[in-house]
């Protein structure tokens, strides 16, 4: 057979620079490549393994679900939908649901959503939303448009019109944009996972909300990373202590199955009517089983123990030699180094340690429940790579 990274070269659109690794097995924190290699996975899908690889409770729900029914569409009720749907605003105080696919998608929705609230409840021009700069929410043309970072925009003009960009942690400089603009919404990650994993400050946040609701305009968060549990909070914004109007999230709610959700409170609950909206694949059965076993097993000991693993890696990496700085939140982690961050992803790999990049940063994203001493043998790893060539 032909060798499958050739294959993948020939057949496959050439939109990721991939590793030059071939993983075809794994269970837990753990993962192997074609050579039986076995490396500790600190990625877990891009935030997506929730419980790490083939987690069991996880495989046994979603292996139910496709004896029963693999896909119904939306012309018809659904019990994991339902069910998914009502954990989730009982957990968050949130009114309704929308599922999609991606978190691209609940962030279109989300868009979709504010739009035409605000044309139902100021006029028809409040079109314009605010983002963050540095802000990333997703790789659509509306997207990428509500990204706030040039380098993604680059060859794919004209983008969708409507997006205005504020400085993150400037409450001065949002306000000029919200007095400057028809605004119907701002929409941010409370941690900026793309930039390089920056939380925003809690005082911003708050203001934020504050001067949204004092123009009118929705407050829309973007969890799409830092949600499902990943910030040791069930979703990063409670950290701050801000009611959000609409929320998105995608990634680690399916646990390895696609699935995206655009959670609505109480004031934009019924801003969708019928035709509005829909998705083919949204609310499937299967990816909603899934999503069911993930989130009933967030609970208060579960994250509890994240802020516990996250205090853990804080300790070995914060002032430990070629470490400027750790950002983040929970076990979603930045880890600025003094070498160059290719070089300390690729030899972590090397050593049999997977981790990420984001922009100049090191991207820790560990499944939740990986287990503490697997982690540090992983965090010795990553030390020893950091301290390389650094003169103490």
């Amino acid at each position: 057979m032909k060798d499958i990274k050739a294959l993948d070269e020939q057949y496959i659109a050439h939109t990721y620079a991939r590793f030059p690794l071939r993983l075809t097995e794994g269970e837990g924190s753990l993962v192997y490549d074609e050579e039986g290699k076995e490396y500790i996975d600190l990625g877990s899908g891009i935030a997506v393994n929730t419980f790490g690889v083939c987690d069991k409770v996880w495989q046994k729900a979603v292996t139910e679900q496709l004896g029963r029914l693999q896909h119904v569409s939306n012309l018809y009720y659904s019990d994991p939908c339902v069910r998914l749907a009502e954990m989730l605003c009982s957990r968050t105080g949130m009114s309704r649901v929308f599922f999609s696919n991606s978190g691209a998608e609940a962030n279109e929705c989300a868009i979709k959503a504010a739009r035409k609230y605000a044309a139902q409840t100021l006029g028809e021009e409040y079109v314009t939303i605010i983002t963050l700069k540095n802000s990333f929410h997703g790789r659509t043309i509306t997207t990428l448009a509500a990204t706030g970072q040039d380098v993604f925009h680059k060859d794919f003009q004209p983008l969708t019109p409507g997006f205005v960009y504020a400085e993150p942690n400037d409450l001065a400089d949002l306000e000029r944009l919200l007095t400057e603009n028809r605004c119907a919404a701002v929409m941010m990650e409370v941690v900026q996972g793309e930039s390089g994993v920056r939380e925003l400050d809690a005082d911003y946040v708050r203001g934020a909300a504050r001067l949204a609701a004092q123009y009118g305009a929705l407050l829309i968060i973007d969890e799409v990373q830092s949600g499902n549990g990943r910030s040791g909070k069930l979703y990063a914004y409670m950290h701050y202590g801000v009611q959000p109007d609409i929320v998105s999230t995608a990634k680690g709610l399916g646990g390895g199955l696609p699935i995206g959700a655009t959670m609505f409170n109480e004031k934009t609950a019924d801003v969708f009517q019928p035709g509005d909206h829909g998705s083919t694949f949204g609310g499937n059965p299967v990816s909603c089983a899934g999503g069911v076993s993930i989130l009933e097993r967030i609970d208060d000991a579960l994250l509890s123990r994240v802020q516990a693993k996250s205090n853990m890696i804080r300790t070995a990496l914060t002032g430990a030699p070629g470490v400027e700085e750790v950002t983040g939140l929970g076990l979603m982690l930045g880890v600025k180094t003094t070498r160059p961050v290719g070089e300390v992803v690729a030899e972590c790999m090397e050593q049999g340690v997977l981790v990420l990049k984001a922009k100049d940063r090191m991207r820790l994203l560990p499944a939740l429940n990986i287990p503490e001493e697997l982690l540090q043998k992983a965090l010795n790893v990553i030390r020893g790579v950091c301290a390389k060539g650094i003169s103490q």
